[in-house]
């Protein structure tokens, strides 16, 4: 089992640096795009940590 939460947590730490690497190009566009889109991308890579720092814990309570 510990080996699905590792597999889960560096599926989760990509997605974290894709979400925060959207949110800087967002944050450098600048504009209209980032009234629209800046602060929903900073709350998804919120959460996405949030969930991140889950399977890091479930990951090593899971191993032998």
């Amino acid at each position: 089992m510990s080996t699905f939460f590792f597999i889960m947590l560096m599926i989760t730490m990509a997605a974290v640096a894709g979400v925060l690497v959207a949110g800087i190009f967002v944050m450098g566009k600048g504009g209209e795009l980032n009234a629209k889109y800046g602060n929903k991308l900073m709350q998804a890579r919120v959460m996405l940590q949030g969930l991140a720092l889950l399977f890091f814990a479930l990951c090593v309570m899971t191993r032998g």
